[in-house]
């Protein structure tokens, strides 16, 4: 990779570090409405994703894709930032719901334009 597209890379992650900060916040809510522990189930910081752009092939443009991995190296969410302002995160969870335990808590999810974020939970029904 040239220092330019590394100088662009960083530029793309410094411009989305306030909504980036704001998403997980908002996701770390959608935990503690849902009712997990203090701490049980946190959203990794925005920091910790390895992040590189993607020429989006129907706009032409680069977006921004996160990826966070856990401990062992396996994709454990990921952060969507396109040209446009629209955005689209996700976190897995993979836990059963901790007031309904009919439900699974496959993951917690954001999307949204600019400072609009709307987020909710991806549920299971458990089966068995």
């Amino acid at each position: 990779m040239t220092a330019a597209a590394v100088e662009t890379l960083q530029e793309h992650i410094d411009s989305i570090r306030p909504l980036a900060d704001a998403i997980c916040s908002t996701l770390d809510n959608e935990l503690d409405k849902l009712g997990f522990s203090q701490g049980k189930v946190t959203v990794a910081a925005h920091t910790d994703a390895q992040y590189r752009l993607d020429r989006d092939r129907v706009s032409g443009e680069n977006s921004l894709v996160g990826i966070w991995r856990n401990k062992e190296g396996f994709k454990c969410g990921e952060l969507l930032f396109y040209a446009d302002g629209t955005f689209f995160v996700e976190y897995d969870v993979i836990r059963v719901h901790p007031r309904e335990p009919r439900w699974f808590v496959e993951a917690v999810t954001a999307w949204g334009r600019g400072d609009t974020i709307k987020s909710e939970p991806r549920l299971l029904p458990v089966v068995g």
